[in-house]
C-alpha cells in the first residue's frame, strides 16, 4: 500500500481541489431530453440520469459502457468484542469466494457486464479496537486513502463502491455518531443479524469508542482515522480520485455511503457525483440518507454489502443512456411535439 501520499494534510488539499460539473454537458443532456419522443418528464428519474451522467463525466452523450465494481476488504479490531454474528475470518474466506466468483456481487457484474475488482487490504492486521484505540494512525489512514485512488483507474464510465469486512457496520454507526453526532442507538442496527445481547453490546462498543475519539477530533478526516477503517478510507479516496477523473459514483450500502459521507462533512458538495444505488435495511443508513441528502434509486431490503445494491443500479443507469441515446426525437420520428 506504499504510496507518495501519507499525510492527511494532503488528503485535505486534495478536497478543495475537486472539479465542478460540467455545465455544457449537462445542458446538451437537458436539450435533448426535450426533443425525445415523449411527454416532458415523462421518464422521471432516467431523464434526471442521464443528465446526471453527461454532467459528472463531462461529456454529451453519456456512455456506460465501462461501469467498473471495486469492492475493498479490510478487517477491524472492534470484531473481537461479539459485535457480529460471524468471525473475523470470514473476511478473507469471503475475499476467496469474491475471487473464485462465487458471490452475489460477481453474479451481478456478470448479468449487467461490469468489470470486478477486489482489493485486500492487511487482513492480517486489523484496525485498532475503535473503544480503547484509534482505529489507525494518520500514516495509515492516508495510505488507504491513496490506495483507494489508485483504484480509479482511466476509461471507466461509473464506479460502483463496496466492501467487505466483519465488524464494519460497528465501525459505520460509530464513524456516523462521530461525524454527525446522535446516540448510538440511532445509527446501530443487527448487521449481519445479531440481537438481544450482542446488540447491546455492539451499542455499547459505538458509544463507548465515540466517546473516547469524537472530543479529540478536529475535523472530519480526523474522524475517520480514529472510528474508521482500512476499507473506509480507500472508499473516501476512490470518491475523491472519481471526482478528479470524471468517474460518476454509485455507493452501495450503510458502510459505504458511511465512508463518503466523511467527504459530505468537510464539504456538502464534495459527493455530487455520487448516488445511492439503494436504501439498505440497515436502519442507520436512513438516518445517514437523510444527513447527507441523498435519494436512493431502490428500496429492496438488501443488506449484503460488497457493492450489491450498487452493481444492481448500473442496470438502471444502463436503462436511463440506453433511452437517452437511443430514442428519436420529434423531428426524426415525424411525430408532432407538444402543442
Amino acid at each position: 500500500m506504499a504510496d507518495p501520499v501519507a499525510s492527511l494534510d494532503e488528503i485535505r488539499g486534495l478536497l478543495s481541489q475537486l472539479p465542478g460539473p460540467d455545465l455544457d454537458a449537462g445542458t446538451a443532456a437537458a436539450a435533448r431530453q426535450a426533443q425525445l419522443t415523449k411527454p416532458a418528464g415523462s421518464l422521471g428519474r432516467l431523464e434526471e440520469l442521464a443528465i446526471w451522467l453527461a454532467t459528472w463525466q463531462a461529456r454529451h452523450p453519456p456512455r456506460l459502457e465501462h461501469p467498473r465494481t471495486l469492492v475493498f476488504a479490510a478487517n477491524h479490531g472492534v470484531a473481537v468484542r461479539g459485535v457480529s454474528a460471524y468471525p473475523a475470518a470470514v473476511t478473507a474466506q469471503m475475499v476467496k469466494n469474491f475471487i473464485v466468483g462465487g458471490a452475489a456481487v460477481n453474479q451481478l457484474c456478470r448479468v449487467f457486464d461490469a468489470g470486478l475488482k477486489v482489493y485486500e487490504m492487511n487482513l492480517d492486521s486489523p484496525t485498532g479496537d475503535i473503544v480503547v484505540e484509534p482505529a489507525m494512525s494518520e500514516e495509515e489512514c492516508a495510505k488507504a486513502m491513496a490506495y483507494g485512488m489508485m483504484a480509479v483507474e482511466p476509461g471507466i464510465d461509473a464506479l460502483a463502491l463496496g466492501e467487505m469486512g466483519i465488524g464494519n457496520t460497528t465501525v459505520a454507526a460509530a464513524l456516523c455518531a462521530g461525524l454527525f453526532g446522535g446516540a448510538a442507538e440511532d445509527w446501530t442496527g443487527p448487521g449481519t443479524g445479531v440481537s438481544g445481547r450482542a446488540l447491546e453490546a455492539k451499542r455499547t462498543a459505538v458509544a463507548d469508542a465515540v466517546a473516547r475519539h469524537r472530543p479529540a477530533a478536529n475535523d472530519p478526516f480526523d474522524v475517520l482515522q480514529r472510528l474508521g477503517g482500512l476499507e473506509f478510507a480507500a472508499i473516501a479516496g476512490a470518491v475523491m480520485a472519481a471526482r478528479l477523473g470524471r468517474v460518476p459514483v454509485v455507493l452501495d450500502g450503510f458502510a459505504s455511503t458511511a465512508a463518503a459521507a466523511v467527504l459530505f462533512a468537510a464539504d456538502r458538495y464534495a459527493l455530487d457525483h455520487c448516488i445511492l444505488g439503494h436504501l439498505s435495511a440497515e436502519p442507520g443508513h436512513r438516518r445517514l440518507v437523510e444527513q447527507i441528502g441523498q435519494r436512493p434509486l431502490f428500496d429492496f431490503g438488501m443488506r449484503l454489502g460488497e457493492a450489491s445494491g450498487a452493481t444492481l443500479a448500473f442496470g438502471i443507469l444502463k436503462a436511463a443512456v440506453a433511452c437517452h441515446t437511443g430514442m428519436a426525437t420529434f423531428a426524426e420520428a415525424g411525430v408532432s411535439g407538444p402543442g
